[in-house]
């Protein structure tokens, strides 16, 4: 058989497998930075693979690293896998296919590198979906474990059609706090300072930013506390919320007038104000390198599926802090036979159906041949090099 053929026939040969891996995983719903279980699943189906296995990395005790050298000079190639569920709603997202579908890719792959030259990498990065120590790819890529990879690949599990990867946008997830002092509503309020009243600022001065504010730019948040009793004046308020812009240097400056808004707030109310992130790591935005997305479809057709290009809203993945240092995809991939929106019971629903749960093959497949092609064509390789490279110098200039 051919290189092709080889990698086509082992993925169908161990889809069983990584099939019941997904449901297993979709059984057990494992949130950000607690998948002990999906973590011990997919690092272990590794090491049986033949990859060199090192859990607790980079900050992270459910992220892994698997790595299989060839012992022949060639590029270096990391597929990412994600396997966290959502609080409350579980696989809604369908990261119980991204694992398996990730994990299989790399051992396909595996099958022929002996022959071609190269490197495989498989890196477990946990809480894409955030938390204090969330998106995790952002300690990977601070950490320096994308300093010698020459692209990363992954396959996101999408709706019912087939995408190339988003230019999504960055992300900051933070929370705002007020303190003041309690004090009863009806027969003291001129005791009181009111936190609500500042945090009730707040949201409408975003509302008002909200015209000055360019196309890129999100700003959308909940009040996590906002008192205990009608009649108490509350003490305390929380709110969190999500900034997001088209690049990091722009969400930054949305930043900078949220600080002052708190401080507006904080003033106008004798309250104190506070703005911090919520989670260790920023959401950088997504680099898209289009010669890269022509070689995985241009795969994803060989094996007779069909491709329509479709105008998606924006969302924010922590892809996209490796996508500023390496060419990256994140190709999203149909799981389902009608539309499903993300973080809903329906995808979730999806995730685990017979159509879901072949995605795992084929994504496997695409993904592997991708990186063959990577592998077999040092001037494909070079030429994506230099196309992601452009990209991210002009990414201020494409807004």
């Amino acid at each position: 058989m051919s290189l092709r053929e080889r990698i086509l026939a082992y993925a169908d040969r161990q889809y069983p497998l990584y099939r019941q891996l997904a449901l297993d995983i979709h059984a057990r719903p494992e949130t950000s930075n607690h998948e002990v279980f999906a973590c011990g699943l997919l690092s272990d189906q590794l090491r049986a693979e033949g990859f060199a296995v090192t859990v607790d990395v980079a900050g992270h005790p459910t992220g892994f690293t698997g790595v299989y050298q060839s012992g022949k000079p060639g590029p270096v190639l990391a597929f990412l896998a994600e396997y966290d569920a959502l609080p409350g709603l579980g696989h809604g997202c369908g990261h119980n296919l991204f694992g398996p579908t990730s994990v299989l890719a790399g051992a396909a792959l595996k099958q022929v590198i002996d022959e071609t030259g190269g490197e495989i990498r498989v890196y477990g990065t946990p809480g894409e979906e955030g938390g204090e120590n969330g998106s995790a790819k952002g300690s990977f890529v601070r950490e320096g474990y994308f300093r010698d990879v020459d692209a990363a690949l992954c396959v996101h599990p999408g709706s019912d059609h087939h995408e190339l990867t988003h230019p999504e946008i960055a992300c900051a997830p933070i929370r705002i706090e007020f303190k003041g002092k309690a004090a009863h509503a009806s027969s003291a309020p001129q005791e009181g300072v009111n936190a609500l009243d500042a945090l009730v600022l707040v949201f409408n001065a975003i509302g008002l930013l909200r015209q000055q504010l360019p196309r890129d730019v999100r700003i959308h948040g909940i009040v996590t506390r906002g008192g205990d009793a009608p009649n108490i004046i509350p003490d305390y308020t929380e709110g969190r919320f999500y900034v997001r812009a088209a690049t990091v240097p722009r969400m930054m400056e949305v930043l900078e007038k949220l600080k002052k808004i708190v401080e507006g707030a904080a003033l106008q109310t004798g309250c104190t104000g506070l703005l911090e992130p919520t989670q260790r790591n920023l959401i950088h935005n997504v680099v898209p390198t289009p010669s890269f997305d022509e070689v995985y479809l241009k795969n994803l057709l060989s094996l007779g599926e069909k491709y329509e290009n479709i105008n998606v809203p924006l969302g924010s993945s922590d892809v996209g802090n490796v996508s500023q240092v390496i060419p990256t995809i994140q190709p999203m991939i149909r799981i389902s036979d009608t539309p499903v929106a993300g973080h809903t019971i329906e995808k979730r629903e999806a995730c685990k159906s017979e159509t879901g749960l072949s995605s795992i093959a084929l994504g496997a497949k695409v993904l592997a041949l991708t990186a063959l092609d990577l592998i077999q064509s040092p001037a494909l390789l070079r030429k994506i090099k230099q196309d992601h490279a452009q990209a991210v110098a002009n990414q201020s200039q494409n807004l």
